[in-house]
């Protein structure tokens, strides 16, 4: 398919949703507005996520164009806004602008004439373009640009990235490794206590320990634990086959359950070798 042709399908696009908004529309699209539609654009993102995690293509395709309706249903409402004269309005034109500006300020070393020799400084310079970028004159603090609605291990992940930029940071991954065990030691402290709450607080700097961790080995926190949760999801599911379903493992000891997870996990490393 040539760039034309996409273009063609992008216009025919924007006409269906103009025309689902529109008085004789769908109801339901034209009922909706940026904020009940929050729920879906994280939905669309997560089954976008999942089609790349099963490695189907196909799934995919399908998946981002869902994700790209949610864009072009948010433009359109913002549109109708604007036509309105109420402030804060906008068209799909100012959202391309606005990524292709975007774009082409953060890749200094392809539209620019700034050298990087490879892509962790890509990646570093991307991040510091970003901050500058999202950080008001009277900004009270370099974390004020992560979002409050991100998921939780990530936004400590950020905040822990942004912080880093002004020299607030270990010296050395064998400091972190020492918070975490002070952090473990902490919560081991508490365990025997009848407060809940200091239980709770315990246990997430101890998350929060590694977290950091976690971006010292550059690895995204949230995206590891998305794959442990994939592989503790399909071995359990292995497991229940196994044995007979969900009834019957009930009926089994927890010795005799572990015995069937071993052996599900001996048949993952023999199938990858």
């Amino acid at each position: 398919m040539n760039d034309q042709s996409a273009s063609v399908l992008f216009s025919e696009l924007l006409d269906i949703i103009k025309a689902l908004r529109s008085p004789s529309g769908c109801p339901w699209d034209r009922k909706q507005t940026h904020q009940s539609l929050i729920s879906y654009m994280l939905e669309e993102a997560h089954e976008a996520v999942a089609a790349i995690e099963s490695d189907d293509l196909t799934a995919l395709a399908g998946e981002l164009g869902d994700v790209l309706l949610q864009v072009v249903l948010h433009a359109e409402i913002a549109s109708e806004a604007r036509q309105r004269g109420e402030p804060h309005g906008f068209t799909i034109s100012d959202v391309l602008t606005a990524i292709n500006g975007k774009l082409r300020h953060r890749h200094p070393h392809v539209f620019g004439d700034v050298t990087v020799r490879c892509a962790d400084e890509v990646a570093d310079n991307w991040q510091s373009i970003k901050s500058r970028e999202k950080r008001s004159p009277g900004a009270a603090s370099i974390l004020d640009d992560v979002p409050l609605a991100l998921p939780q291990l990530l936004a400590a992940q950020k905040y822990q990235e942004r912080a880093a930029q002004v020299g607030f940071d270990w010296d050395d991954i064998a400091d972190v490794q020492a918070k975490i065990t002070e952090e473990w030691n902490e919560l081991l402290e508490v365990l025997n206590e009848d407060n809940a709450s200091r239980i709770e607080e315990e246990y997430g700097d101890l998350l929060f320990a590694l977290v950091n961790l976690a971006r010292w080995l550059r690895i995204n926190s949230e995206e590891a634990l998305r794959k442990a949760n994939r592989k503790f999801r399909i071995r359990f599911s292995q497991v229940e086959t196994e044995v007979g379903g969900a009834e019957a493992m009930r009926e089994k000891s927890l010795e005799e359950l572990d015995l069937v997870w071993d052996q599900v996990k001996k048949n993952e490393k023999r199938e990858a070798t």
